[in-house]
This record gives C-alpha cells, sequence and structure tokens, in this order.
C-alpha cells in the first residue's frame, strides 16, 4: 500500500509517526495474537495507571480547562474507565473463545465455529472532553482483542496529552501502545495511515473528514460524534424529579458532553413550573460558579465564544434569556465560566437549534401532544443520545418503538453510557458502530467463519458431471 502518498511527511512529527506505524505493522504480520494472560496483564497495567495517577490527571485536567471539577474527573474518566477495564479482565476469557455456529442439515456432520482474531494495528483519536475516558476506554478494548495501538489525543488538552504519553510510553513497549501528540495536521496525517480500524470520537464535521481519510486505505472506522439529543417531559411526571437529573446531566463538565441533554420538549403549560424548578434545583447544586471548583471552564477561547455567539443570537431573534446566576456574580471572560442558561421561545432560525451546543446552555421547546414530540425528534437528524421522562410504560414503550437514536436513558441522563455491558455508539450523523464491554472486543477483533468439513461429505453429490443423483438432490433441496 502506498502510505508515502496517504501520510504527508512534510508534517513535522509524521515520519516519526509512520515509521512507528510500520514497525507495528510488521510486527502484527508474525504469527497469533497475544494469549489470554498477555492481555490480561496489558488491561492490569491500564488500570494501575489510572489508579496510581489519579491526582496528577485531575490536576493536568484542572489546568487545561482553566477549571475542571477533581470530582468529575474522578467519576466520569478515571471510575469509569476503571471499571470499563475490570468488566473486560471479567469477561475477557469468555470472550476469547470460539464459538460454535449451527450448520444446515444438508452439510452435516460438518461443523462451524467463528474465531477471534486482533485485526492488527489501530488507530484511537481522541476529542478533548473527555480525553482519559475517551482515550483508556477504547485502548482497554483494542488490547483486550490483541492489538496494537496508536493514540492521538486532542490539542486542546496538552498538558493531559503529554502526561497520557509519558505514562503510556512508561508502561509499554513504543510497538505496542504509542502516543502522538500534535496539531490538526497530524490529527490528519494520523487519520490517513492504513490502520486495520480507525477510532475517532468528536464532532459531525470532523468525522465526516476522518472517514474520507480513511476511505483512501479502505480503513474500517468507527465514529462516536454527537448531534442534538433531546430530552423530553412528560406531562404528570414529577418536575422537580426531572429537573434535578436533567440538570445533573445537562451541568457535567459544564455541558461539553457529547450525549449531554442538547434541548428539551417541555409540555406547552409546564414551561414556567419547569424553568423556576430548573433555576431552584441548580441554585441548590451550584450556589456559585465563579470560583466554585465543581463548576467547570469552556476549554478553550474558541469554545466560549462560539457559545456566547449562540445566546446573542437567539436574543437578537427574539428568544427569551434566563440566566442562573444566585450569587449574582460578575464573571470574568479570562475565567470561560459560563452560567447554566435557559432559553425559552427559540425556533429553527436561530444557531441554538441548528447546531450541538456543548455547553451549558439549554432550549426549551414546547409541545402539545407526546406524538407531537416525537414527530419533532424524528424530523431531525436522529441524535447520539435520548431521554424520556415518564412513570407510563405504554408511553416509555411508545417513545423507545417509534424513535431511533445511539441509546437512551429512561427517567434520568447520560447513565446508559456507564453501564459496562451496553454497546455505546451514535446512528446516522451521531456516528457508526459500538464499543464498551463485548461489544468494543467485537469492534477490534476479526469475527472469522471457520467451517469443518468432515470426512464424509453429502455435497459430493452435487459434483458434475450431473446426472440422475443430482437431480434427486435437487428436488429434496428445492422441493417440486
Amino acid at each position: 500500500m502506498d502510505t508515502e502518498r496517504t501520510t504527508p511527511l512534510d508534517v513535522p512529527g509524521a515520519e516519526r509517526m509512520k515509521t512507528v506505524f510500520e514497525r507495528m505493522r510488521s510486527a502484527t504480520r508474525h504469527g497469533q495474537g497475544p494469549a489470554l494472560d498477555v492481555r490480561l496483564e496489558s488491561l492490569d497495567r491500564l488500570k494501575r495507571l489510572l489508579i496510581d495517577n489519579k491526582e496528577a490527571f485531575a490536576e493536568a485536567l484542572n489546568e487545561d480547562f482553566g477549571c475542571r471539577s477533581r470530582h468529575e474527573t474522578l467519576v466520569a474518566e478515571v471510575f469509569a474507565s476503571v471499571s470499563s477495564i475490570k468488566h473486560m479482565r471479567k469477561n475477557l476469557r469468555r470472550w476469547m473463545r470460539s464459538k460454535g455456529r449451527a450448520v444446515s442439515w444438508v452439510f452435516k456432520p460438518a461443523k462451524a465455529r467463528i474465531q477471534y482474531q486482533p485485526l492488527g494495528v489501530i488507530g484511537i483519536i481522541v476529542p478533548w472532553n473527555y480525553p482519559l475516558f475517551l482515550a483508556f476506554d477504547p485502548l482497554a478494548a483494542a488490547l483486550a482483542a490483541g492489538n496494537r495501538v496508536m493514540v492521538k489525543p486532542s490539542e486542546y488538552t496538552p498538558r493531559t496529552s503529554a502526561l497520557t504519553a509519558k505514562l503510556l510510553a512508561e508502561a509499554f513497549d513504543e510497538d505496542q501502545v504509542h502516543v502522538v501528540e500534535g496539531g490538526p495536521d497530524i490529527a490528519e496525517a494520523f487519520s490517513r495511515l492504513p490502520f486495520d480500524h480507525l477510532f475517532f470520537t468528536g464532532s459531525t464535521q470532523v468525522g465526516r473528514y476522518v472517514m474520507r481519510a480513511a476511505a483512501e486505505n479502505l480503513t474500517p472506522v468507527t465514529l462516536e460524534l454527537g448531534g442534538k439529543s433531546p430530552a423530553i417531559l412528560s406531562d404528570g411526571f414529577p418536575i422537580d424529579k426531572a429537573v434535578q437529573k436533567i440538570v445533573i446531566g445537562k451541568l457535567l463538565n459544564a455541558g461539553q458532553t457529547c450525549i449531554a441533554p442538547d434541548y428539551l420538549l417541555v409540555p406547552a403549560g409546564s414551561i414556567d413550573d419547569f424553568t423556576a424548578a430548573f433555576a431552584r434545583i441548580a441554585a441548590e447544586h451550584y450556589p456559585s460558579f465563579e470560583g466554585n471548583s465543581d463548576y467547570s471552564s469552556i476549554v478553550s477561547q474558541r469554545h466560549y465564544d462560539r457559545l456566547k455567539a449562540l445566546v446573542e443570537d437567539a436574543k437578537s431573534k427574539g428568544a427569551v434569556i434566563m440566566e442562573v446566576n444566585p450569587a449574582e456574580e460578575t464573571f470574568k471572560p479570562e475565567g470561560r465560566k459560563i452560567s447554566p442558561t435557559v432559553l425559552i421561545g427559540v425556533d429553527e432560525s436561530m444557531r441554538v437549534m441548528q447546531e450541538e451546543i456543548f455547553g451549558p446552555l439549554l432550549p426549551i421547546v414546547p409541545y402539545q401532544t407526546l406524538d407531537e414530540a416525537i414527530r419533532y425528534v424524528n424530523e431531525r437528524p436522529r441524535p447520539l443520545a435520548l431521554y424520556y421522562f415518564d412513570e407510563d410504560k405504554g408511553n416509555v414503550e411508545k417513545v423507545l418503538d417509534e424513535t431511533i437514536s445511539g441509546g437512551v436513558t429512561i427517567n434520568d441522563t447520560v447513565l446508559h453510557v456507564a453501564q459496562d455491558d451496553l454497546p455505546f455508539g451514535g446512528v446516522g450523523p451521531s456516528g457508526m458502530g459500538h464499543y464498551h464491554g463485548f461489544e468494543g472486543f467485537e469492534t477490534f477483533s476479526k469475527k472469522k467463519p471457520v467451517f469443518f468439513q468432515s470426512k464424509w461429505a453429502g455435497t459430493a453429490m452435487l459434483y458434475p458431471p450431473y446426472g440422475k443423483i443430482a437431480n434427486l438432490m435437487l428436488k429434496i433441496l428445492i422441493g417440486r
């Protein structure tokens, strides 16, 4: 394959990256994948690395964001990664076993099975919003499947990326796990390497570029993207109970979460009650924002300016803006903190209803009937997540049956992503492919079908030259 053409070597660092890749690829072409004990030991190293350096990671992320909640880092990144690794370790022996498959009576007593083999060299492109979990979870799955892995972390979190590179280099040989640091040029060169599988988490827009680059090498991709994930509050569900869950899911990492509720569908007569409850409950959890280490900053000035522009655009087009600011603070722009902001009276002309928000802004859309709410969701690109609040089991099943999304949490938000035995992935514009647990192992494995012919094979009766026996067999097989 012409990697000279697909990897621009004039980008600083690209030649070194290509050299490591070629060494990894050469190593995968010799012999079978690593044994179970080798894979388990790799998972143990990852787990120890995360646990032993959890405070260093929390500090690096806090510096990268300007303010990143230590507890959110430990819960949503370290704990989530460690939990996933433990789940893989517990189940890996069973996942690796060959699995028998049925054989039609026509071919019996032959046998068939599925055998899982490592694909080879896996590329993982990591976003900035959860740079630990979204690096270590797919990395663990790729190692569990027996692969060698190259990781490209985000340039928006340089301290976390540098720490990740340093610690992984200390824990693994370079031809097993290698971290490539750099900006967009390196990321583009990285995506053009002829990986055996390329895993990308990020925006839908960038995902298109990654898929286009991977197509030059026919590299299969898993794309974990985003989009506008709706939450639907049913008529009659306790508002305070729903708001509690929505506040937590929306304000986690200051809304910089791909599965955060992006907008909320509320019964038309409940909007005032909802906004009042949102302001009160948000203030209970976050009595202040400016100096509050529990409330994260927006990661960069560019992202901060974009969110401010979304609010100004909506306001100029008639939306009512409600900022939650219980301490009546004046926010310093250099701190890049944005208080929770509810937008009422939004419409499709506003950018906030066209773009994935990725921040603590929550547009409210009124609806009259559940069918209308479902229709509203279905008329838009399929989201990465959907949240529905209702105690009526019939309505819950109706929403599950009549909408399509990457994943769903009922009567809460974001928690489906924390279930190690549930696959995670988008659909359509919100992504393709799955990982987590067995699905992650399967994504990074070749699911090889094997057919074992028996000593006596009835199929020999269908060999040419064809005659009476073949005609009789065809009559039996096909029917009249």
